[in-house]
């Protein structure tokens, strides 16, 4: 894949990652919404499947959407150097690990992720003007703790990611490879499991660039981005996915 394919594959799944992600927590928090008020399992569930029709829609380059795995995989190529971006060997179409890759990944997830934070402000504006409270809007956009404790929120992230890498690594040995649905279920527990501390961003990109979007978009009474957490699901989920791909290898699972 040239580098433009491969930054507008990992582009379009993650703007497709936020813009449905987002959307089931807009359904669920924001004012007249038809859906206002169905719950966390909802949010759950609508995130799992914006996490399957985004890694669908980024095949091609492994539907990473997430500057964790990207850098699981990079981790990964230093115990094996067979492993690709995109899984094939590099002469059945794998995408080299190189400085250059990672980059326009990292980039492109990024601005995927903005990207669809404002598609879907779009999507919801007319609910977004209404008055509620500026955390549930914020909330839209990127995540929050229950309890605000930096070091304890941010140990929850890396162990929710840990669990999404190690499980990433470990079921492409497995005999049915079910690949992007298996994902998308791995999703769900994590957060109907393990999401309840701090929202379970485990991706840098879902939340660093949504939250770019709310500082910068003019939604009626939003208050402050919170830019105080902004580095905890950056940090945490990279954490994560280092001690997740360790793990995976050493364990000889990988």
């Amino acid at each position: 894949m040239s580098l433009t394919q491969i930054f507008m594959s990992e582009l379009l799944g993650t703007a497709i990652l936020l813009l449905l992600g987002g959307g089931v927590v807009a359904t669920n928090l924001l004012p007249k919404s038809k859906g206002k008020d169905a719950g966390w399992f909802m949010i759950n569930w609508g995130w799992g499947l914006a996490v399957l029709a985004g890694v669908y829609v980024a095949y091609g380059t492994g539907g990473h959407l997430n500057p964790a795995v990207t850098l699981a995989k990079v981790v990964g190529h230093l115990f094996d150097p067979a492993v690709t971006l995109n899984g094939p060997a590099l002469d059945a179409g794998g995408i080299a690990v190189t400085a250059t890759n990672v980059l326009v990944y990292c980039v492109a997830q990024l601005l995927g992720a903005f990207t669809g934070a404002v598609l879907c402000w779009l999507t919801f504006k007319q609910h977004f003007d209404e008055d509620c409270d500026p955390a549930l809007k914020l909330a839209v956009f990127s995540t929050g703790p229950a309890i605000r404790s930096y070091g304890w929120n941010t140990l929850t992230e890396a162990i929710g990611t840990a669990v999404l890498i190690l499980w990433i690594y470990v079921s492409g040995h497995t005999q049915s490879q079910i690949g992007p649905l298996g994902v998308a279920l791995v999703i769900v527990v994590i957060g109907t499991s393990l999401g309840g501390p701090t929202g379970y961003a485990i991706n840098p990109a879902r939340d660093l660039g949504p939250r770019v979007a709310h500082a910068l978009l003019p939604i009626k009474g939003k208050g402050d981005s919170d830019w105080g957490y902004a580095w905890v699901p950056v940090v945490g989920p990279l954490l994560g996915a280092v001690a997740g791909t360790v793990l995976a290898f050493v364990s000889g699972l990988a």
